[in-house]
């Protein structure tokens, strides 16, 4: 059903049966005509379609929404499968410098952000010369050439090119040195240049002021018996105003950091949203969605325009880019927790404040606790001192509960951070980023881009930080006795599954159960969204589990 819901939205006309029955069978569904009509039926009584006489159906805002926000799993595979989709539509012709390119959108609210934007392009750090700027219900919008639209060009052209990994590459003295934050693009809901978004993440006016900063970037690997062909594909779109290349390296090389495969090559471009990120660095407010449509290259307007980048060329050995994963798996090892003693190691989030708002921020902790207990992984926190006239305020992180499974025995794996709706029908899912192809914990991505919503007026519309854990099914029944236990001391689980069931809309590997745990920055979140300063760090140490007092 999500399926029709897609090709109803992607036409945004009114649709009969036999059209969307062609559809779905172009997208691999083999559904009849009376098949689509039976599920059109259910979505109408759900509010997400509306039958227009014998026509056929249009989708519903509501319909709208249940796909922006509905099955998560589905949207995690769909996130990638959406750029292979879009890549293969890509028609670029470039001889003519005509045809479809794929362009990211962003909205504008101060048109003179355009000066800021426009300036960029000046100095290269653009994926194309092309911009286009156009208006709709009274707000602006700029549109900039999306960087995988290189990989259509490549694709169009016989070359494989799998988009890897979305971005921030570290530059200094107008040297590209190496990724230091990175996503994958497949096991996301959000796409990966996106989570980067925004104004504290990116320094491009820095490069171009004094050659140091940090910008948005992407990766691919191509097959090496290419690599000739990838180099005049790149300058046959230089000539026509599309750039951007950071590095392509030789085969089995690691590029910025990232390790390449034998036998593949990899190569960096620069984010297409890096213009729109430097305004948001000046102040500008505005909304960028990536790879959002298509544009008729034809049709944009050129800017001045360097197709070579200021940046020198990346001949600095880059350190191997780490991984979060790596990074719990070895906190997981330090769990020394007693689920019988309640004694022993845990790990803990630790975020500071300033000395003077600490009354403040441990109240509206203590508020919070008192009328959302579910919201918290447990009951309990530490204060530590620092140098800098901060306080530090540990709560406990939810991987603590994996080092304690591990130690007994049983594997347990986080596999997603995300930040989970508590609606009036159902908690679930409305966005996921997988541990694995992610260097950073994804709750820092969820607050930084103030995606939360802690505690409401109503709460009804809150937006929690939350992750999925998946462990044997074999191992339940001795799982579920430490969860009991823990439970005693103060540990909340927001859900427990039965094998092979969903963790309320996240999808569990089959002979595995999963459960679900609140994050512990949730009541961080809280401080934060109460207008108090707070430096947010998570999964950040080791601590005796004697330190901590209740709430």
């Amino acid at each position: 059903m999500m399926e029709i819901l897609r090709i109803l939205n992607s036409e945004d006309k009114v649709l009969g049966a036999k059209h969307i029955s062609n559809e779905l069978r172009k997208r691999g569904y083999s559904l009849g005509e009376r098949a689509v009509r039976y599920h059109m039926r259910i979505l109408d009584e759900k509010g997400f379609t509306e039958k227009i006489g014998h026509k056929g159906r249009i989708i519903t805002q509501e319909g709208k929404n249940e796909l922006n926000n509905g099955l998560i799993f589905d949207q995690v595979d769909f996130a990638y499968s959406r750029f292979q989709e879009r890549i293969y539509n890509i028609s670029l012709d470039l001889s003519s410098a005509t045809g479809l390119v794929i362009a990211n959108i962003s909205s504008v609210n101060q048109l003179d952000a355009k000066d800021t934007i426009e300036s960029v392009f000046e100095y290269g750090l653009a994926v194309s010369k092309n911009i286009m700027y156009t208006k709709s219900d009274d707000t602006e919008y700029i549109k900039t050439v999306c960087g995988t639209t290189i990989d259509g060009v490549f694709q169009k052209n016989g070359i494989i090119s799998r988009p890897s990994y979305g971005g921030l590459v570290k530059v200094e003295d107008n040297t590209p040195l190496e990724f230091v934050e990175q996503i994958a693009y497949e096991k996301t809901s959000i796409t990966p240049l996106e989570a980067f978004s925004g104004k504290g993440n990116t320094s491009i006016l820095d490069v171009i002021s004094s050659g140091d900063g940090v910008i948005p970037a992407n990766f691919r690997t191509i097959p090496m018996t290419k690599q000739k062909q990838a180099k005049q594909l790149l300058s046959q779109l230089n000539d026509i105003g599309i750039g951007g290349l950071i590095k392509m390296g030789k085969p089995g090389e690691s590029v910025l950091g990232i390790n390449v495969p034998e036998g593949m090559i990899g190569v960096s471009i620069i984010g297409g949203i890096t213009p729109v990120c430097a305004a948001q660095e000046d102040g500008y407010d505005l909304n960028v969605k990536l790879a959002d449509e298509f544009v008729s290259y034809e049709s944009m307007t050129s800017v001045k325009y360097n197709t070579r980048p200021i940046l020198s060329n990346a001949t600095k050995k880059a350190s191997n880019v780490s991984f979060v994963l790596e990074k719990i798996f070895n906190l997981m090892s330090q769990v020394t927790f007693d689920y019988n003693t309640y004694e022993g190691d845990i790990i803990t989030n630790i975020s500071y404040v300033n000395k003077e708002n600490l009354d403040e921020s441990l109240e509206i902790i203590n508020n919070l606790y008192k009328d959302y207990p579910h919201y918290f992984m447990g009951d309990k926190y530490a204060l530590l001192d620092d140098k800098e006239g901060k306080v530090g305020i540990a709560t406990i992180c939810g991987l603590t509960v994996d080092g304690i499974l591990t130690n007994n025995g049983i594997v347990s794996i986080p596999i997603y951070s995300g930040l989970l709706d508590i609606d009036k029908r159902q908690p679930r899912f409305i966005e996921l980023i997988s541990y694995t192809g992610s260097s950073v914990d994804p709750h820092e991505i969820f607050i930084n881009k103030d995606m939360c919503n802690i505690a409401t007026v109503d709460g009804n519309s809150d937006k929690i930080l939350a992750s999925v854990h998946s462990v044997p099914y074999i191992a339940r029944d001795d799982a579920l006795d430490i969860f009991d236990s823990i439970s005693d001391i103060g540990f909340n689980f927001l859900d427990i599954g039965k094998p092979n069931q969903y963790i309320y809309n996240s999808k569990i590997d089959m002979y595995h159960f999963g459960y679900a745990t609140a994050g512990g920055l949730n009541p961080i979140e809280k401080v934060k969204e109460s207008d108090v300063s707070v430096d947010v760090k998570s999964i950040e140490k080791i601590m005796d589990f004697k330190y901590f007092e209740t709430f």
